[in-house]
């Protein structure tokens, strides 16, 4: 019982955070906007009635698939709209929010793969790209960009070409990271992690042929590669969010297994684990995360290790409470790290805000000697 009040507190406490993050982030832009009426934007989108008059409605959060600006009917929660301009609505709804609703989905995506994997690995060091995720991505988004997509998916817009192309090749790369290190039926955790290490090198020197091949193309593809959040879009959020929070509840139901994994593999046989079959949904949930993300803004380092690494320092290394705690945090850091990438004087993509930050972090942890193995 006192688990789940834990729980519970810190799941509140940081939703509070990611709201007022998120609140925090929309007012940034070239027009000046009060905390109260971007607040009040939020909550018409989502909560005033669908039944309010046409004239009256604010505008709307959109419906998956649907290209007209339309509510999602929660109920009465709300039995008025508050009062805010239309350009105000406008700004929040349809300009802002969509790039800050999709840097929540993915840091949650992110932070919370990390947990898993080093949890998975036993390893402070591991993170979600660590069995090839990212660095498949990156072939398959740089030789789209570059040579161009394959004719399956050539009809699609330029952004979802390349969107499809980076998450095939994400998980192609994990998948054959595990089959190399797969024998007789087990996966090793060491084997694993050097296939993971050695297909990452290969695919890297593949990005970097490509790159030099890139003529015109390169300052697209290193933009790609850098991370960004630039241009995203409602149909963004609907694509990721579904997949991110079916994956998570995987993720949440294997916590218990996860924290018996970490007695070793033997004791978990003894405790009653089936052991492969945990490892196989663990490496195949994370991995379907970190490639969904991934594949949309593309590689956004060191949210999936550092953010982990915080908040078991303050909530501690049960994974029950870890994981719901390091996704919303996530949430919120990739949310500030993006306000702070887009508020100089020009536009940073955001992975190199969040690398700038957590590297001299790492270290600070590093030297303070709280980086400890799991």
């Amino acid at each position: 019982m006192r688990r789940w009040v834990r729980t519970v507190a810190w799941s509140v406490g940081l939703a509070a955070a990611l709201f007022a993050s998120i609140v925090g982030s929309v007012m940034l832009g070239s027009v000046d906007l009060a905390a109260l009426d971007v607040t009040k934007a939020i909550l018409n989108a989502v909560a005033v009635p669908a039944s309010a008059s046409v004239a009256s409605q604010p505008a709307r959060l959109p419906l998956l698939g649907q290209v007209s600006w339309l509510a999602i009917d929660v109920g009465y929660v709300h039995p008025f709209a508050f009062e805010v301009s239309r350009a105000t609505e406008i700004i929040v709804v349809r300009l802002r929010l969509p790039r800050i609703a999709l840097a929540a989905v993915v840091g949650f995506a992110l932070a919370a793969a990390g947990t898993v994997m080093q949890g998975f690995f036993r390893n402070p060091m591991a993170d979600p790209s660590i069995i090839g995720v990212s660095s498949g991505a990156a072939v398959g988004a740089v030789a789209a960009i570059v040579v161009g997509p394959p004719a399956l998916v050539a009809g699609l817009p330029a952004g979802v070409r390349i969107a499809a192309v980076a998450f095939a090749g994400a998980l192609a790369a994990a998948a054959l990271v595990y089959l190399i290190a797969s024998k007789d039926g087990r996966t090793p955790v060491a084997t694993l992690l050097l296939a993971g290490v050695a297909v990452q090198t290969f695919l890297g020197a593949v990005v970097s042929f490509l790159l030099v091949q890139a003529g015109d193309s390169l300052e697209r593809a290193l933009y790609w590669l850098m991370g960004h959040l630039h241009g995203a879009g409602w149909n963004d959020v609907t694509l990721t969010l579904p997949i991110v929070l079916a994956s998570f509840a995987v993720l949440a139901a294997y916590a218990r297994d996860l924290n018996v994994l970490l007695l070793g593999e033997e004791d978990a046989r003894t405790l009653g684990i089936e052991v492969e079959r945990t490892k196989r949904i663990l490496l195949a949930v994370s991995t379907l995360m970190t490639a969904v993300a991934v594949a949309v803004v593309g590689v956004i380092g060191f949210v999936g290790l550092i953010v982990p690494h915080v908040m078991r320092l303050l909530v501690g290394p049960d994974h029950r409470i870890l994981l719901p705690t390091s996704a919303l945090a996530g949430s919120s850091f990739l949310v500030l790290t993006d306000a702070l990438a887009r508020s100089g004087a020009g536009e940073l993509p955001v992975g190199i805000v969040t690398a700038a930050i957590g590297a001299p972090f790492f270290l600070y942890l590093l030297r303070r000697r709280e980086v400890h193995a799991l």
